[in-house]
């Protein structure tokens, strides 16, 4: 197999990325997990239920065992739930899942019991998110012996035979695995960033499977008898990160003769919606995706809890934004810098350009920088871009990227992990505190719509598109295409063998 994004760590709960959250389902198990629509399925928890509005009980699985044979208990559950928010240097943490979480209580081995403080339905679908590590193995262990390979340990359906950081994870099929048994005993799980090189590697037979097929690539694939492709409408959004943090000047904006700007012009809304209309969205869907996404102008895809219905793709209109930009007081534009990776989304490298060709016409003139996935999003971590390119894949549920993009940062509660445009709207944050205690779950989805719509109208991020997941497929091999764009092992089988169902 061959992807295209490099996972980062094997440290199931450093950094909350879409490859790494792929790597760690091949090697750990959750409480809850999920199948191919993002649903929520019975996983190292059997049940779970609501025993009181603040008391979340999970039955857990009976017989699971670690790679290296140790008897899976609800002490585990305890020691990963502690871990979680104390992981050193976490540049994404997942912190935001477990802290409403005020105690553990372990009924017995197989019984755990989650306090929370208030009423917190989201609990189940949080659990998603966190893959359960061994108390004995991996107490006191660092990330640096999970990318070793030494404490990569879980209960999931492969085990790590060799980890090449940056380079392949070479796994073995896990037979105690407690799950559908995986139809492949051994597997190299490779990573091509570069889109010629996997697709090269997939037509030569060095690979069996890719994903992030270039779409430059589909039209010859799907007349290949050689190959077949499996795809999906995913959860992940692409988008455009602006900075929200400085009230004064802001890197890589300058005015027309090269010299910094004494306020930050993004900080106007008026300036946000100017860039946001500038933007020809369909255009790009059609030219440069070429049809694989979907243009939008919110969070979701249509026929996913929380998208708001109605709500418009924002319309291209160039005059228009060039009149906003006059009354924001920048009738003559300005000079600015548009920062991406040129190797981790489908055509990454292409829409930042497009992008910057969009915003020049209207005046803010666009200087394009491409970087390599690492560097990139360390300097974003780090907020030294002032507009950049981002994804995000999403939980099925709106409470998901309000959590992590648009609150505001806050690390003893985890809000805004990934929020690294640094947004921050305190009558959002309130509301959305509000909406996490809400047990009536239409009353919760209307004003979590309500919420999205603040954060949209506010232009808090600009929308682009959603992607479409798709992976190509060697014949003989056939993929279950998942919407949260995950690329398992466990996911791939024989062609003459049916899906594993749960």
């Amino acid at each position: 197999m061959a992807v295209g994004a490099p996972v980062t760590s094997l440290d199931p709960h450093y950094h909350q990325l879409s490859p790494n959250n792929a790597a760690a389902s091949m090697i750990f198990s959750r409480l809850v997990e999920t199948d191919d629509r993002a649903r929520s399925v019975p996983g190292l928890a059997e049940s779970w239920r609501a025993v009181e509005p603040t008391v979340w009980e999970f039955k857990l699985r009976a017989g699971v065992r670690f790679h290296n044979g140790r008897e899976f208990t609800a002490e585990d559950v305890a020691y990963t739930l502690a871990r979680v928010p104390n992981v050193p240097n976490s540049p994404a943490s997942f912190t935001v899942f477990v802290r409403p979480i005020v105690r553990v209580e372990v009924v017995d081995p197989l019984t755990i019991r989650l306090h929370t403080r208030t009423p917190y339905p989201l609990l189940p679908m949080d659990m998603t998110n966190i893959y359960i590590l061994d108390r004995e193995t991996h107490e006191g262990g660092s990330t640096e012996r999970f990318n070793s390979g030494e404490l990569a340990v879980g209960t999931g359906p492969f085990r790590v035979v060799r980890h090449a950081n940056g380079d392949r994870i070479e796994l073995e099929r896990n037979d105690q695995y407690f799950g559908d048994r995986p139809a492949f005993q051994r597997v190299n799980y490779r990573m091509i960033t570069n889109d010629a090189a996997r697709t090269a590697a997939l037509m030569a037979g060095d690979v069996d499977v890719i994903d992030q097929v270039p779409t430059a690539d589909l039209s010859r694939m799907r007349n290949d008898s050689r190959l077949a492709l499996y795809e999906t409408t995913g959860l992940r959004l692409i988008f455009l990160w602006t900075d929200h943090s400085r009230e004064d000047a802001t890197p890589f904006v300058t005015d027309n003769d090269g010299r910094p700007m004494a306020r930050n012009p993004l900080k106007d809304i008026r300036v946000r919606r100017a860039l946001s209309m500038a933007i020809d969205r369909p255009n790009m869907v059609g030219r440069v995706m070429e049809g694989a996404a979907t243009a939008t102008g919110q969070f979701l895809a249509e026929g996913v809890t929380s998208h708001i219905p109605g709500y418009p793709v924002p319309r291209f209109d160039p005059d228009g934004a060039r009149r906003l930009l006059a009354e924001a007081g920048f009738p003559q534009g300005f000079r600015i810098t548009l920062h991406g990776p040129n190797d981790r989304y489908p055509n990454d490298a292409r829409i930042i350009q497009a992008v910057g060709q969009m915003w020049t016409r209207i005046g803010v003139r666009t200087t394009v920088e491409a970087l390599t996935w690492p560097t990139y999003i360390g300097r974003a971590g780090r907020a030294e871009f002032s507009s950049f390119l981002m994804g995000w894949g999403m939980n099925p549920d709106g409470s998901h990227p309000l959590r992590n993009l648009i609150a505001c940062p806050n690390r003893d509660t985890g809000l805004g992990a990934s929020n690294r445009g640094r947004y921050c709207n305190a009558e959002l944050d309130r509301g959305l505190e509000e909406s996490s205690q809400m047990l009536d779950e239409e009353a919760r989805q209307t004003r979590l719509i309500e919420l999205e719509r603040m954060a949209l109208d506010d232009v808090a991020l600009i929308p682009l598109h959603i992607q479409t997941n798709i992976w190509a497929a060697r014949r003989g091999f056939a993929v279950t295409p998942r919407a949260d764009e995950l690329t398992r092992a466990q996911d791939v089988r024989p062609a003459s063998a049916p899906a594993a169902a749960r």
